[in-house]
């Protein structure tokens, strides 16, 4: 198991923060992927957010009512496999494979 935190990401058109009007899972609850998460208010609109991943919510980052900057954590999920990404897997770091010959060979 591991822990994964989602920030409230760039809502778009400069904005800066925005506000949580309603979280639609609660503490516990386990979600899928791009099933509605929570429902918040910028200066121009309001927005529902879809979940990043599939997990169990641990915990929110900020109450319903409470505004939070871009890139502030939002939630935390907990999630089965600790390679497990909000977009996929993150590579490892592997030496890549020499291809081409370098020096010539000795006779």
């Amino acid at each position: 198991m591991a822990e994964r935190t989602f920030d409230l990401p760039d809502l778009g058109e400069g904005l800066q923060e925005a506000t949580v009007l309603e979280w639609l899972v609660a503490e516990g609850d386990h979600v899928e992927r791009n099933a509605p998460l929570v429902e918040v208010e910028t200066t121009k609109s309001a927005v529902e957010l879809p979940s990043p991943q599939s997990g169990v919510v641990a915990r929110f980052h900020v109450a319903e009512g409470e505004a939070l900057e871009v890139g502030a954590p939002l939630v935390t999920f907990t999630v089965e496999d600790d390679q497990a990404g909000i977009v996929g897997t993150v590579p490892t770091e592997e030496a890549p494979r020499r291809r081409v010959r370098l020096s010539l060979p000795e006779d």
